[in-house]
Formats: C-alpha cells, sequence, structure tokens
C-alpha cells in the first residue's frame, strides 16, 4: 500500500477497491431496506384483505337483516289491527237478528273510533283540509266550484276524500274541491 503524505501518512486505497465497497454498501442497503418494504407491504397487504372480508361480512349480514325487518315490519301493526277487525265480525254477526238501527250505528262508531285511536297510536293523523288554502303539497284537487263567500277563494271547501299524515309526511293526499 501506498503512504499519502498530504493525508498525515495514512496508506492510500485505491478507488477501485473504495467503489466496490460502496457498491457492497448500497447493495446490502438495498437488500435491506427491499425486503423492510416487502414485510411492510405483506403486513398492510394482509390488514387490507382482512378489513375488505370485515366489510364484506357485515354487507352480507345487514342485508339479511334489513330482509327480515322488512318481512316483519308490518307484523305489530297487523297484530293491533286483528281484535279490530273481531270486533268488525262480532258486529255482522250480532246485526244479523237486530232490525233496528241504533244499535248498528253505535257499534260501527265505536269501531270506528277504536280504529282511529289505533292509527293515531302510529303516527298516522288525519289532514285537516276545509277552509285551508289550497296547497298541492297536500291536496288533490278534484273540481272547482264556486265559492259560497268571497273569502273562500282558492280554498278547501268540500273534501272528497281524507288525507292522511304518518310522522308529519303525506301518505295521502286529500281529493279536495277548491273554491273559484
Amino acid at each position: 500500500m501506498e503512504h499519502d503524505k498530504s493525508n498525515g501518512g495514512e496508506p492510500k486505497i485505491p478507488e477501485s477497491d473504495i467503489d466496490s465497497a460502496h457498491t457492497d454498501l448500497k447493495s446490502t442497503d438495498t437488500s435491506a431496506k427491499c425486503a423492510e418494504l416487502e414485510t411492510k407491504y405483506a403486513e398492510i397487504n394482509d390488514k387490507y384483505t382482512r378489513l375488505y372480508a370485515d366489510f364484506e361480512n357485515y354487507r352480507r349480514r345487514t342485508a339479511k337483516e334489513r330482509i327480515e325487518w322488512l318481512k316483519t315490519a308490518g307484523e305489530e301493526t297487523v297484530l293491533a289491527i286483528l281484535p279490530i277487525l273481531d270486533d268488525m265480525e262480532r258486529a255482522v254477526a250480532h246485526n244479523k237478528n237486530i232490525n233496528e238501527a241504533a244499535p248498528l250505528k253505535e257499534g260501527m262508531e265505536l269501531i270506528q273510533q277504536k280504529f282511529r285511536n289505533l292509527i293515531i297510536s302510529r303516527g298516522v293523523e288525519p289532514m285537516e283540509t276545509i277552509g285551508k288554502s289550497f296547497d298541492p303539497d297536500f291536496h288533490d284537487a278534484v273540481t272547482n266550484l264556486e265559492s259560497p263567500s268571497q273569502e273562500m277563494k282558492g280554498k278547501v271547501i268540500e273534501e272528497v276524500q281524507k288525507g292522511y299524515l304518518l310522522n308529519g309526511k303525506v301518505i295521502r293526499h286529500a281529493k279536495v274541491v277548491v273554491g273559484k
């Protein structure tokens, strides 16, 4: 080996040896980094695969639950209506032998009241329309008639079919006659 006097007498390493050592260091560094990156990639890919599988399982489970819920959603309401149907059947059977209209009328009014209370308890409310301004969001105009007074112009003067709201949302528009 040669000694370099400008370097304080330390031996001089040939350039080719330095380049080869540098290349060896780079390749060792690169292969270690590659191995590290491949390990990280494998971990991230595994986490992604598991997360995707969990999401697919969740999606399938919620779709199945939704289908089951839709199948049985009306069950509670139907069970609440059945006693009213029973009352109507009893009234019809009982009224075959009665010639007076008063008991029939009274029985039908009781059944109607029971049914009205049931739908109100389920969030259904009838619309109040007579005397209100015509609103196409709530009313379907069947026809226009001459209004009985000037202040009834553009307002509902007759209700042909009652409209209903379910929890504030229109489920059936009221069919009305509007004054002109």
